[in-house]
This record gives structure tokens, C-alpha cells and sequence, in this order.
């Protein structure tokens, strides 16, 4: 089942907006200090980046339902992006219907 795993924020400094959005949500810093996790289950976690831009990255559990999820979501109107992807890469960059962006995500890898 798709889910959203994680909201990536665009951040200048992700030192500060780190220390904030931890205490602001409860979160804490994973081992890699620009990934904020919930203490709890159930919430997606926060990843400050600063070369990124703001989107959300919906997670699936394997290669076969993300492909299965980027077919369902392109019949509901996102479209494919022409991106450049690395060779590894564990996810497809779709586009909603308004052209906002997104990743679908292979959390299986």
C-alpha cells in the first residue's frame, strides 16, 4: 500500500531547521542529522535538504507495487517526468495533475 514515507523541505540550513522542526514535532535525528524521524509510528518523517526542492515521497514496499503504484497514479492524471536518474535510483519522479512533483519510492531495496 503507497504511503507517504517522507516530506523532503527545502531549507537553506538544515542545522537550524533541523534543531526546529525536532523540537517543534518531537522528532529525532536519525543517524543522518537532515532526516528527522517520529518517536512514534504511524507519521512520515522530514528530510531538510538544501538542493532539493519541497515535495512528498510516497513509499512502497517493493519494486513490483512501485510499478503497480506509478500505473494507478498515472491513470488518475500524474504524468511521467523526464528526469535524470542516477543508475540506483529507487524512485520514479511523477508530476499531479497541477504539475507539482513527487517520488514514488522503492522502500525495498
Amino acid at each position: 500500500m503507497i504511503r507517504i514515507g517522507a516530506i523532503v523541505m527545502s531549507t537553506a540550513d538544515t542545522e537550524r531547521a533541523g534543531s526546529f522542526w525536532s523540537q517543534a514535532l518531537g522528532y529525532d535525528r536519525a543517524a543522518n542529522p537532515d532526516f528527522l524521524v517520529p518517536r512514534g509510528s504511524g507519521a512520515c518523517r522530514l528530510h531538510l535538504d538544501g538542493q532539493d526542492r519541497t515535495h512528498l515521497d510516497l513509499w512502497t514496499d517493493s519494486e513490483a507495487e512501485q510499478r503497480l503504484e506509478v500505473e494507478r497514479l498515472v491513470s488518475l492524471g500524474a504524468s511521467r517526468v523526464d528526469w535524470d536518474y542516477p543508475e540506483d535510483a529507487d524512485f520514479v519522479v511523477l508530476a499531479d495533475p497541477t504539475g507539482t512533483l513527487f517520488c514514488v519510492v522503492d522502500t525495498g531495496r
